[in-house]
């Protein structure tokens, strides 16, 4: 099993400069999940050095695990706090999808400085903070306290146990809506979405309630990413919005208008950027013109007082 840490995970690569291709740090544990960092010291394809989160023994962990992350990646500088590296990014981990980071983290060249303070005696140092904000699924490793219950009660271990983090919902708080435990302020979007789509979970496959509350929180977390404005929405949103449609319906959820929905967006997204990016060209023609009708007022300008001075009769004196 590995480390049991808060959510801070230091990694120190000894003679960075003669590591192989790829490697791997120990396995760590954050909120009952093992975890690990995957580095290309050479950079994966690219002059960086290539970082990245990942899930471990995930083949041990039931179908139909997922987990939401937001992660921050650092590369420490031991010669200045403040020029350290951070990179930071927020993921939903799914069995399709087990690593995420940072394939240019920091450019090598950088990194192997002799005086850039990031490469001390051969050593780099690599800190990870890991929040898991989310579980769905099982975890890998459950709490002293929740064994010493599990062992005492003899009860079943639950398929639907969140981290150690995520309280249960009570009964004051929530409350049952056609098999989904939600939340009180949830009622009105559900009652909502089974209204208009009263097959969604006709062939939803999850009997455990646990799993079922996840389910639907991911279900409003997804629509609600949808309503944002295109503007707010990245493109690694839409990704995650993707994976997370995709997760939904291999569990057995009607989605079709969800989909249409999203594709819906990820095309207004498109338009959008296009339509950005049309503007900065259309702004750059029409500074161009702005100068050039600026330049011709002023020639034209020119040319009046020329032709004024041309057409003023000359005087007596002028001519005698």
């Amino acid at each position: 099993m590995g480390k049991e840490v808060d959510n801070k995970f230091t990694w120190v690569i000894r003679n960075f400069s003669l590591q192989s291709k790829k490697i791997y740090s120990d396995e760590f544990v954050v909120c009952g999940c093992k975890w690990r960092l995957l580095a290309f010291p050479k950079g994966n394809g690219v002059e960086y050095l290539s970082l990245y989160l990942e899930v471990s023994g995930r083949k041990s962990l039931p179908d139909g695990w997922r987990r939401r992350v937001k992660l921050h990646l650092s590369i420490v500088n031991q010669v200045s706090e403040e020029l350290t590296q951070i990179r930071a990014t927020e993921h939903w981990f799914h069995w399709r999808d087990c690593d995420w980071g940072f394939t240019s983290m920091f450019p090598l060249g950088k990194i192997h400085d002799r005086y850039g303070g990031f490469l001390v005696n051969g050593e780099l140092k690599i800190v990870a903070e890991v929040d898991v904000l989310e579980v769905i699924g099982k975890i890998d490793v459950p709490d002293e306290t929740e064994e010493e219950t599990n062992s005492l009660s003899e009860v079943e271990e639950d398929d639907g146990a969140e981290c150690s983090d995520f309280l249960e919902l009570s009964a004051s708080e929530s409350t049952d809506f056609n098999g989904f435990q939600v939340l009180h302020s949830q009622v009105e979007s559900v009652s909502l979405i089974f209204e208009r789509h009263p097959d969604i979970a006709s062939q939803f496959r999850p009997k455990n309630h646990h799993l079922r509350t996840a389910y639907i929180n991911v279900l409003l977390s997804l629509i609600k990413t949808l309503c944002q404005s295109t503007q707010e929405l990245s493109k690694d949103d839409l990704n995650d919005a993707y994976a997370s449609l995709a997760y939904l319906t291999d569990a057995g959820m009607n989605l079709d208008w969800l989909e249409e929905k999203l594709e819906e967006m990820s095309e207004k997204k498109e338009k959008q950027e296009a339509g950005e990016k049309r503007m900065k060209e259309i702004e750059e023609e029409l500074k161009d013109l702005k100068l050039k009708f600026s330049n011709l007022e002023a020639e034209l300008e020119k040319e009046k007082a020329d032709v004024s001075v041309a057409r003023a009769p000359l005087s007596f004196d002028d001519i005698v």
